[in-house]
């Protein structure tokens, strides 16, 4: 298991090792280079907190309940026992959000005198050239890519700067911040920032929908989907990290911290079946933002975006650097870009469609947004025969593919039928007939021409595809023949597919793929079935509950990117489905 927790505030996020180490924050946001990458090269620069001795200290994590506040214990072998606070400040002030490019630490001693050591070794990027802090009078400060990076502590400032030990009496509290300085008594900015931000996440939660079933599971899932916000732009990550690899020692390594359309969409369902809205109108804010970009009905949508709407190109590798247990490459920016991937307009029919159906949402439906509705429809029609990368993102081979197709349906059947009765039904119908194209001996398959086996078609039941003999057909045979360990209907884990691509056949469980069969047993009325493989798919958390993107059950491994916000939907999407009204249980 990843042994880390994470932290953010919808403008910058951190990783933080069980050990009390910050081996991974990008600045100013979080597609920006690495401070501390020590994630992907024990040299890639890291902020640590230790206590001094021959031994190591265990270290167990937890978050405050309901909060995305970290807390790290620290216990050496002697007795010592240190409490270490993390979070970054997210709080209304002043009738804004306040959510500044910064992290704040608080160290406290448990029991025992304990020698501290506290290291901050920045790098500049990805460069991973060491960067030199200059002392001031009660904080260490550089400059990097123009901008101040700059720690103010109330701890020994000369400890800090030679990294030698102290004996940690009373609380040490720091302030990482990009730009600002911090002008107030420093004790009393970070415990009114920890009980403002403590009250924050703990109000959000109060003002979420969670189903009667796996509350602690949603609830921890819905607080880690809401850091994949990246709030200024409205756009939603797929993850905070790069080049985790999905297998160790493989090439599968890929920046995923950008906002691909497809992955929007499901997080932002999720947020529909948790009441929350405000991610939804930042989205389409930013959906909106590209269309005005790539304007004209014939011009495409790419599948993935930078945080500011641009491209994440080129992809690049990133040779100075190790890799996450010597995996490599390590990649920045991501070739998917230039992919043609034909079912993202369905998904942007499906994320838009609130708006036709919601009446909260009469307030959205606007011209503007009337005329992406059509255009989306258009592009959705005249792609629905071509060829394409697909949902897994094949970059070659491409040809049509039934996901593809059924995305295409499902976003016309919830558009243009409501909004153009008998023509818009019609136009629904040759969607339809063109999904039911991939059927091989009753089974929705990747394509008309091609009769393996792909576990995003266990969706089709999730959709209510009206061919409910297909969808059962398709799903029997997703955990008969993708399951890992071969054809054991009783697997909780599934491949993606197993024919093989540009990088051979995969080798882990897609993670998201478990929920997606759990999800679609229930739709289909086996909810004693969806709930045996959701409660197995949840031993693929880590301590704190954090999924990554890929999981081995043989081995207990979290591989790919993490936390990944395809893994977090799943979960909340299958636990809603799975679980008895709230009019059962009160």
């Amino acid at each position: 298991m990843y042994p880390y927790g994470w932290v953010g505030n919808c403008q910058v996020s951190a990783l933080i090792s069980a050990g009390g180490s910050v081996d991974w924050l990008c600045l100013p946001r979080p597609d920006s280079d690495p401070v501390f990458g020590r994630l992907l090269d024990p040299e890639g620069g890291h902020f640590s907190v230790s206590i001094a001795g021959e031994s190591p200290a265990l270290g167990s994590q937890h978050y405050l309940e309901n909060t995305n506040v970290l807390v790290t214990e620290l216990a050496a072998v002697t007795g010592e026992r240190i409490r270490i606070t993390d979070f970054c400040p997210r709080f209304e002030n002043h009738g804004r959000m306040y959510r500044p490019p910064a992290l704040i630490r608080k160290i406290e001693p448990l029991s025992g005198s304990p020698l501290m050591k506290v290291e901050c070794r920045p790098v500049d990027g990805w460069s991973r050239r060491g960067v030199r802090l200059s002392q001031a009078s009660n904080h260490v400060r550089a400059e990097i890519r123009g901008e101040v990076f700059r720690l103010t502590t109330n701890m020994p400032l000369t400890y800090l700067v030679e990294g030698e030990g102290f004996v940690l009496q009373q609380p040490a509290c720091f302030v990482l911040s990009w730009g600002a300085a911090v002008e107030e008594d420093l004790v009393e900015r970070v415990e009114s920032h920890l009980a403002r931000t403590t009250a924050y996440w703990r109000g959000w939660v109060r003002h979420c929908s969670i189903p009667t079933l796996y509350q602690a599971e949603v609830i921890r899932s819905a607080l880690a989907l809401k850091l994949q916000c990246f709030e200024d732009t409205g756009a939603i990550l797929a993850a905070p990290t790069t080049s985790l690899p999905e297998e160790h020692g493989g090439t599968r390594n890929w920046d995923y911290r950008y906002c691909w359309l497809r992955d929007a969409h499901f997080t932002l369902g999720a947020f529909h079946a948790l009441g929350h809205f405000d991610e939804m109108e930042g989205f389409l804010r930013y959906l909106l933002g590209l269309a005005e970009r790539n304007e004209g009905a014939r011009q495409r949508l790419a599948p993935v975006y930078t945080l500011s709407q641009g491209l994440p190109l080129p992809e690049l590798e990133q040779r100075m650097w190790k890799g996450f247990a010597g995996s490599s490459p390590v990649r920045t920016g991501n070739q998917a870009a230039e992919h043609v991937q034909n079912d993202v307009y369905g998904e942007m029919l499906l994320t838009l469609a609130p708006i036709l159906h919601d009446r909260r949402f009469l307030d959205l439906k606007t011209p503007e947004h009337a005329a992406l509705m059509a255009r989306l429809a258009t592009l959705c029609e005249r792609s629905l025969l071509e060829p394409d990368a697909g949902l897994w993102e094949v970059r070659n081979h491409w040809q049509p593919h039934t996901f593809t197709r059924l995305m295409a349906w499902a976003g016309l059947d919830r558009t243009l039928a409501p909004e153009l009765g008998q023509a818009g039904g019609e136009r629904v119908a040759r969607a339809e007939k063109a999904v039911l194209e991939g059927l091989h001996h009753g089974i929705l398959c990747n394509g008309p021409d091609d009769p393996t086996l792909d576990s995003a078609l266990s969706l089709a039941a999730v959709l209510r595809f009206p061919n409910r003999d297909a969808s059962l057909a398709t799903l029997g045979a997703i955990r008969s023949g993708l399951a890992l360990g071969g054809a054991r209907p009783q697997s909780s884990f599934f491949y993606r597919y197993l024919r093989a691509d540009d990088f051979g056949r995969p080798g882990s469980a897609f993670l998201v793929c478990s929920f997606w069969v759990a999800q679609a047993l229930a739709s289909l009325g086996l909810k004693t079935e969806a709930r045996a493989v959701l409660d197995d798919a949840l031993r693929a958390a880590n301590p704190l509950g954090l999924f990554s993107e890929h999981f081995d059950p043989k081995s207990g491994l979290q591989l790919g990117n993490f936390p990944q916000a395809y893994s977090h939907v799943g979960l909340i999407n299958a636990a809603f489905a799975v679980s008895p009204p709230w009019s059962e249980v009160l």
